[in-house]
């Protein structure tokens, strides 16, 4: 009984598949060829390569006899105009500040002045004063005694609720059963830039390689001009009444 059983519970072949795979030879197979291809380098590989081969062979075949004797020579960069105007300007003050005369310095008296404070700062300091006197000088003995009520706030209906729906979701998430979950493939994409990504990126580029490749020596030598301005009259009368 097992089997029959076990017989009717394998799938059914085709008919006609069943006839070709009976009639299967293998003399009607082919004969095929497996062919190995091999990749050959590219231009730039050969080029690189060669460049490398011939930059080991000088490394190696360099003779350290060949090289010339060099002295080195020391340069004294001399002072700008600028700076030595600026340490003159500096030994002028330095030299002043020595040779100072303090016998030319006039006598002054030195006044201390008590500031009184005002009526607000009055009022604020006896307000103080009082409230200070009052805590200090207080009597307990007035007080009377009272009993302390402990109150048990019970929650509200919109508490009760919420803790409802995070139980239930706790519970949920705690007795979840991954065997009913489905697999997924994950797909990434690749998202392609838009046509004026690549207009703005080939713009970027283009304004780099200018600025890297600009030739200063194109440009012209121009003098700097300083211009003082001069004060207007309104100026002039407002400085005389000040």
């Amino acid at each position: 009984m097992s089997a029959e059983a076990t017989l009717k519970d394998l799938p059914k072949v085709d008919s006609v598949l069943k006839e070709q795979l009976e009639g299967f030879s293998q003399d009607k197979l082919k004969k095929t060829d497996t062919t190995e291809k091999t990749t050959l380098p590219t231009k730039e590989d050969v080029e690189n390569e060669k460049q490398h081969d011939k930059l080991m062979h000088n490394i190696e075949d360099f003779r350290s006899d060949r090289l010339k004797r060099t002295s080195t020579s020391e340069k004294i960069v001399l002072p700008t105009p600028e700076d030595v105007a600026a340490e003159k300007q500096s030994q002028a003050l330095f030299n002043a500040v020595e040779g100072f005369d303090a016998s030319s310095l006039k006598h002054t008296d030195t006044k201390e002045k008590v500031i009184l404070p005002a009526k607000e700062d009055i009022e604020r300091e006896r307000t103080h004063q009082s409230i200070f006197q009052g805590v200090t000088d207080f009597d307990k003995a007035s007080m009377r005694h009272a009993e302390t009520q402990e109150k048990i706030a019970l929650p509200a209906k919109e508490d009760i609720e919420t803790e409802k729906t995070h139980q239930s979701l706790f519970q949920g998430v705690t007795g979840y059963d991954k065997s009913q979950m489905r697999h997924t493939e994950t797909e990434e994409k690749v998202a392609l830039p838009a046509k004026e990504d690549i207009i703005a990126e080939k713009g970027q580029q283009a304004l780099c390689e200018g600025i890297e490749k600009f030739d200063p020596s194109g440009l012209k030598k121009t003098a700097t001009a300083e211009k003082n301005t001069l004060p207007t009259k309104e100026v002039i009368e407002a400085e005389k009444k000040a």
